[in-house]
């Protein structure tokens, strides 16, 4: 196209803009102000459209946006609960804003409840569109609310399928449930149980070599020879092959999950021998004291057995094998690097 004859700047912006049609100007004006829009709004890191929360006959596409916050798109659930979805540019959100402020309800549904429901949350779903939504959980605060009301008698006639839609959505889903539920369908619990790993590992394995240092205590391995009834010689030392095994499976298996499998990466077998020791790869401030603690828990099992079986069923016991992190659980590593004990015995 020719444009040595157009005007330039304020004139030649002017100039094209005349030659757009209305729909092309209202088309080129919405990217604007969705633009603009968007800049501030959360965006999804996990969930896709046709990955929704399907209860019984309803389906709801969720997602998890930026800061672990669970939602669930606002239209699907004015029709999960078998409201008419209306013309509202929010997919309805004002009917049920309506819904949950009549007076006849006022008793039954919480102030809280009612300022979720009239604020939804904006955000950016993953078509680059802004979406409307509400927290997960308080699908099922307001499902319980209605169910209260249907008890006392409080809904009309014209309401009582709401009810029941809310029933088939609660028989889905607990207050407590429900955040398991929207990370199981959009995947998130693979990506939560991923991060808390590497918080784990991040924690236990040190980047740089620590200098060998006497770590185990000799009794630890005097005890396991006098459990399995062999000759302990301090001055050698020498052991059965299967020592090492033992050891990796009595300690390093049992301090936090996959510690031993990343121990083994930084630490490998190198013509029929491990060059450096385990323990010199746990971090200072966390791995080593978790080791030494680890320790003593262990040498009163020990002490307490008359056989390497006995000891075993023990240790089974009160330091069981973490191979993997179970779907759902959610290890937190706190600001001060002390794990739960849960996460790491």
């Amino acid at each position: 196209m020719d444009t040595k004859n157009e005007p330039k700047g304020k004139a030649g912006g002017e100039a094209r803009a005349k030659k757009l049609t209305p729909e092309q100007r209202k088309e080129i004006a919405a990217r604007g102000a969705l633009a603009r829009w968007s800049q501030d709004l959360p965006k999804v890191i996990c969930g896709a459209a046709d990955r929704p929360l399907i209860i019984g006959e309803a389906e709801i596409p969720c997602y998890v946006l930026e800061g672990e916050k669970r939602v669930l798109v606002q239209g699907a659930i004015i029709s999960a609960m078998g409201m008419a979805r209306g013309g509202s540019s929010k997919g309805g959100g004002d009917r049920l804003a309506h819904f949950v402020n009549q007076d006849r309800l006022n008793s039954f549904i919480s102030k809280e409840v009612k300022d979720v429901t009239g604020a939804p949350i904006k955000f950016i779903a993953p078509n680059g569109s802004i979406a409307h939504g509400y927290e997960a959980e308080y699908l099922a605060k307001l499902c319980f609310a209605v169910l209260d009301a249907e008890r006392a008698g409080a809904l009309q006639a014209q309401q009582m399928h709401i009810a029941k839609q809310c029933r088939i959505l609660i028989e889905g889903f607990s207050i407590v449930g429900i955040n398991a539920l929207v990370d199981e369908a959009t995947g998130y619990q693979v990506n939560r149980a991923r991060d808390a790993l590497a918080k784990i590992l991040e924690k236990f394995i040190a980047k740089e070599l620590r200098p060998w240092t006497r770590t185990f205590p000799l009794e630890f391995y005097e005890q396991i020879f006098r459990l399995k009834g062999w000759k302990f010689d301090p001055a050698t030392m020498q052991g059965p092959r299967c020592l090492a095994q033992m050891t990796d499976d009595i300690v390093y298996s049992r301090l936090a999950p996959e510690v031993l499998k990343y121990l083994r990466e930084k630490n490998p077998v190198v013509d029929g021998r491990r060059k450096h020791k385990h323990f010199q790869w746990l971090t200072g401030d966390i791995g080593h004291p978790k080791l030494l603690a680890h320790f003593e828990g262990v040498k009163m099992l020990m002490l307490t057995s008359e056989t390497y079986d006995e000891f075993h069923k023990k240790l089974q016991t009160y330091y069981p094998i973490k191979q993997t992190l179970e779907l759902g659980f959610e290890i937190e590593v706190s600001k001060k690097g002390k794990l739960p004990d849960t996460a790491t015995s």
